[in-house]
């Protein structure tokens, strides 16, 4: 009998996952088709130029999505379902110190790791950990309580996860096995009808609505979804014309000239939904929540750590523009930092080591018996190697709570003089039982390759760089 590989899984998952949320969310569906018309108008405007960062294939069905648990033991099922597709977790994100509202969690991000899974079906999934240990939001009576409240739910059956640990040893599962595994994976990340405990849930919104979505009720659901756009600016201006209400920014960083960098991420804001909330005397009466949104992204390049550390110098100086001038636009002060400070080609990207590439050798050059240069700058200037862009696969902390942030009721509270609980990748990785890998690593062996494959091809005895 034939196996379903896991990528198939994965492109299965994320394409019924992506069904099931638009009949929850007809909005999101709305999303989807504007993002579908701005991708296949921008590439009639530009042509090849347009799949620059992947092709059109790609970044029509491509996908990330948001989850959300509360304790270790449920970030390792999460882990062994997405284990199952093929997916990693990589990449440390703290949101409790890049918002300033309470959001109290931190994350990781489940996703393929190499290019050719990458380019099969690029399905992510942003997964956040509420953090009750932190005495900022959390009193030790609240912790215990939460506690308690979470380890008494269970996420995700059993049968689920024996499916997912069957599918991670054999790379994939029989057809019939498959197609229950899909079944209850994706149920298992639907909205419940289960009534919910409304005193319980105001008790954790008033701290924090994240942690409130996140332990105030006995199941998890997808948070957003996430399509990919070519020109986000558009779709933010369709979006709008629609009558959909979108939140106030995009986040990350700004539209200008340059190449496009790292992540640009908007949504629309998260709508009421009608719950059932049983009352403190048992009885169960209509409510609403507003928990769920749905999120467009726009992908760059990925930018090595000197690109990151100028990229944060670049944030901290349109805070600094922004306090100082308030009745400016921030977008306008953050593409004014962008272009005095970030190089505006690809060329200057790499050949300042601020971005990863590949390269591969020029298939088109003529031969004139000229010896190659050493160097990769030399050696693309004169047209012996392309350089092809690293697309960034992971995320922003500073936008993923800006995200949050945008589509929370309220601020929450937060004692900003109590010690905050340290966590870090590692003590991620001992909680998943599995390493959080290093996005920038991933990104650097990526690029050293090439350039491995690039010095053989060319006959060069030394590496290259």
């Amino acid at each position: 009998m034939s196996t379903i590989g896991q990528w198939q899984l994965r492109a299965a998952f994320a394409a019924r996952l992506s069904e099931m949320y638009g009949r929850e969310v007809p909005a999101y569906t709305t999303l989807v088709d504007v993002s579908r018309e701005v991708n296949e108008d921008v590439l009639r405007a530009r042509g090849a130029d347009a799949e620059r960062l992947g092709s059109i294939g790609r970044v029509t069905a491509e996908r990330h999505g948001a989850i959300r648990v509360g304790t270790p033991r449920e970030l390792r099922q999460v882990a062994r379902v997405f284990g199952a597709l093929g997916m990693h977790p990589v990449g440390f994100y703290d949101l409790r110190e890049a918002a300033a509202s309470a959001v109290p969690v931190v994350s990781t991000a489940f996703r393929p790791v190499n290019g050719e899974e990458l380019a099969r079906n690029p399905f992510r999934v942003f997964t956040s950990l509420l953090t009750p240990a932190d005495p900022r939001f959390f009193d030790a009576d609240l912790r215990a309580r939460l506690e308690a409240f979470l380890a008494a739910r269970e996420l995700f059956p059993p049968e689920l996860l024996t499916l997912a640990d069957r599918a991670a040893a054999d790379r994939g599962l029989r057809p019939d096995d498959a197609e229950r595994f899909l079944q209850l994976a994706v149920r298992a990340f639907e909205l419940s009808a289960e009534p919910v405990d409304r005193a319980w849930y105001r008790t954790l919104e008033r701290v924090s609505a994240v942690a409130a979505d996140i332990g105030g009720v006995r199941s998890t659901h997808i948070n957003h979804l996430t399509p990919r756009v070519l020109d986000i600016d558009e779709l933010y201006r369709r979006m709008t014309d629609r009558g959909i209400e979108m939140i106030d920014t995009i986040q990350g960083p700004p539209a200008w000239k340059g190449p496009d960098v790292l992540l640009r991420q908007t949504s629309f804001r998260a709508l009421a939904e009608p719950r059932a909330m049983r009352t403190e005397d048992g009885s169960v009466v209509s409510g609403a929540l507003r928990v769920r949104f749905g999120e467009v992204e726009a992908r760059g390049i990925a930018l090595t750590r000197a690109g990151r550390a100028l990229y944060d110098e670049l944030l901290d100086r349109v805070d600094e523009q922004a306090a100082r001038h308030p009745g400016t636009a921030r977008a306008d002060l953050a593409r004014a930092v962008w272009e005095r400070h970030l190089p505006g080609s690809e060329e200057e990207l790499a050949a300042q080591g601020l971005a990863y590439f590949t390269y591969r050798v020029a298939d088109d050059r003529p031969h004139d018996g000229r010896t190659p240069p050493a160097g990769i700058t030399e050696l693309v200037r004169q047209g012996w190697v392309r350089a092809e862009p690293v697309v960034y696969e992971d995320f922003l902390p500073r936008s993923a709570a800006g995200i949050f942030q945008s589509n929370l009721g309220g601020e929450g509270t937060r004692d900003s003089d109590a010690q905050g609980t340290a966590y870090d990748a590692d003590w991620l990785s001992g909680a998943i039982g599995r390493e959080v890998l290093d996005p920038f690593a991933l990104y650097e062996r990526q690029q050293n390759r090439s350039l491995a494959r690039t010095a053989r091809t060319l006959g060069l005895t030394e590496p290259v760089s």
